[in-house]
C-alpha cells in the first residue's frame, strides 16, 4: 500500500472532481530549486499519485518566476552529500531517487502534462522531460546545465530524451550547456507545445483527457512504455491484448453511445 499523500512546505497535491490532479512545485523562493527536502518531496508525490482512486490526468507545474532552477547549489556545496546512498544503489525500481523524480512521470498510469515557465534548467528540465506532454511559455530560459559544473545529466535525460531530441542537438546542448528558449525547445523536441499561458493549456488538455475512457487512456500509456524498446512482434502483441481488453467493455461501449447521443460520458473509474 502506497503513503497517503501528506501536506509539506516543497511540494502541493490536490485533485479536482474530473480526477484531474495538479501537482505544484511551492519552492518559489528559490525558484523550486532541487534540495533534499524537494527531491523526497517530489518522489512522495509520486508515489501517492500512483494509486490515488479516480485520477484520470496530472498536470505538473512550478509556482512563482521558474518551473525549477534546477540543483539547489547550497545542498550540491554540502560536504555531507558524499555520505549519502550511493547513486548506484536503485532505491525505486530501476532508478535512485533523483532519476525517479524525472522518471516516475512515466511510471504513472495516467497521462502527465508539464507546464513550464520562467527557468527550466538541468534537473528541472529532467524532471520536464518525464511529462508525456510538455507546454512551454516561449520566453522560457532552457538549459541542459550539468556541464557547467562539471558533471553530466543524471536525472534519467538520456532515458527520457531519447525518441524526441535530435541527437546531435543534444550532444552540443549537453557539452555546451547553451541556454535555449521555449520557442527554441519546440524546435528541438524538448517541448511539445509552446503556449504564453502553459498553465492554462496544460489545465485545458488535462480537463480534454478525463474526458476519455479511463481504461483506454491506462492503455495507450502502457503501450506507450514499450514501444521504444521492444522489437515489432513483440509491440503487435502488446496492441493487440490491449485492444482485445477494451473492445466491448462497459467503458468502450458508453465512449461510443456518449459520441453518437452528444453527451458527456459517464464512465465507470479503473
Amino acid at each position: 500500500m502506497r503513503p497517503e499523500w501528506k501536506p509539506n512546505d516543497r511540494v502541493a497535491l490536490d485533485m479536482d472532481e474530473n480526477g484531474v490532479a495538479h501537482v505544484r512545485l511551492i519552492r518559489a523562493d528559490k525558484m523550486n530549486a532541487l534540495d533534499p527536502a524537494m527531491f523526497a518531496a517530489i518522489a512522495e508525490a509520486g508515489s501517492a499519485l500512483h494509486d490515488m482512486p479516480g485520477l484520470r490526468c496530472v498536470v505538473l507545474s512550478g509556482e512563482g518566476r521558474a518551473f525549477c532552477a534546477g540543483l539547489d547549489l547550497a545542498s550540491m556545496g554540502d560536504p555531507n552529500r558524499r555520505r549519502e546512498v550511493p547513486l548506484t544503489d536503485r532505491t525505486h525500481g530501476n532508478s535512485n531517487l533523483p532519476q525517479q523524480v524525472a522518471m516516475q512521470w512515466r511510471k504513472l498510469p495516467v497521462p502527465v502534462i508539464v507546464a513550464v515557465h520562467g527557468v527550466c534548467f538541468g534537473g528541472g528540465l529532467q524532471i520536464a522531460s518525464g511529462a508525456d506532454i510538455r507546454v512551454v511559455a516561449p520566453d522560457t530560459r532552457l538549459a541542459v546545465m550539468e556541464m557547467k559544473w562539471g558533471l553530466v545529466p543524471d536525472m534519467a535525460g538520456y532515458a527520457l530524451w531519447r525518441g524526441t531530441v535530435r541527437d546531435d542537438v543534444l550532444r552540443l546542448l549537453t557539452y555546451t550547456n547553451a541556454e535555449f528558449t521555449g520557442t527554441e525547445a519546440l524546435s528541438h523536441g524538448f517541448a511539445t507545445l509552446v503556449d504564453a499561458d502553459p498553465l492554462a493549456r496544460a489545465r485545458a488538455i488535462a480537463a480534454e483527457l478525463a474526458g476519455k475512457n479511463p481504461h483506454a487512456l491506462r492503455a495507450a500509456k502502457r503501450l506507450f512504455g514499450r514501444y521504444l524498446e521492444a522489437g515489432t512482434d513483440e509491440i503487435l502483441m502488446a496492441e493487440s491484448v490491449e485492444q482485445q481488453r477494451l473492445i466491448g467493455s462497459r467503458n468502450q461501449i458508453e465512449a461510443v453511445m456518449a459520441a453518437m447521443e452528444k453527451r458527456a460520458p459517464r464512465f465507470d473509474e479503473p
